[in-house]
């Protein structure tokens, strides 16, 4: 089998996941601290500058960006 490999790792994490306790209290937190860093930070440090331009707007935008510096 070519990926037999591949699906003995599959099947190993799986299993251990399946036998967590703790585990899955810690990949909830892990999640959440994703989900937050994400979807919740880019939202306010990460503003969409090219919102509401046209298609002539937004090349003069990029193109001002990348030769500015």
């Amino acid at each position: 089998m070519k990926f037999g490999w591949a699906v003995r790792i599959v099947r190993f994490y799986i299993e251990g996941f399946r036998s967590m306790t703790l585990g899955r209290t810690l990949w909830a937190v892990i999640l959440l601290k994703l989900f937050i860093m994400f979807a919740v930070l880019r939202l306010f440090f990460f503003p969409d500058l090219l919102a509401g331009k046209s298609d002539a707007e937004r090349a003069d935008q990029v193109l001002e960006e990348l030769t500015d510096k």
